[in-house]
């Protein structure tokens, strides 16, 4: 089972990134669920709209949904030249600085997100 991504494809700081991968995903290894334009997506994978509207959520190939950091990890052990950076957080447990860092940058983007006028559903 290929990895599904949940994210917030109405808001340009999380498209722009979003679209930075998917141009690396040639293999076609990640499925990309824009649940800004398709709500429904999201619909028993264990995490709610708002939640993943809120946060990147990944659902991994076991079938794991994991978030935040860590969900970066997934997406970049699947992409051509990404894999050695999703290898290297792991081998140096980076993946709580990785939160912390991701935290501020949530700031960032929900007043980003509402400077654009894009609220959530």
């Amino acid at each position: 089972m290929n990895p599904t991504v949940f994210y917030d494809g109405g808001c340009p700081i999380c498209r722009r990134e979003i679209d930075h991968y998917r141009k690396l995903d040639s293999g076609n290894r990640v499925n990309w669920c824009d649940i800004h334009a398709e709500p429904a997506a999201v619909e028993g994978s264990g995490v709610s709209f708002e939640d993943a509207m809120t946060r990147l959520h990944v659902i991994d190939r076991q079938g794991e949904l994991r978030s935040g950091a860590m969900a970066f990890t997934v997406i970049w052990d699947e992409l051509p030249g990404w894999r050695w950076l999703a290898k290297l957080v792991r081998a140096l447990r980076l993946i709580g600085p990785m939160e912390w860092g991701y935290g501020l940058w949530l700031r960032r983007r929900e007043r980003k997100r509402c400077r654009v006028g894009n609220e959530l559903r």
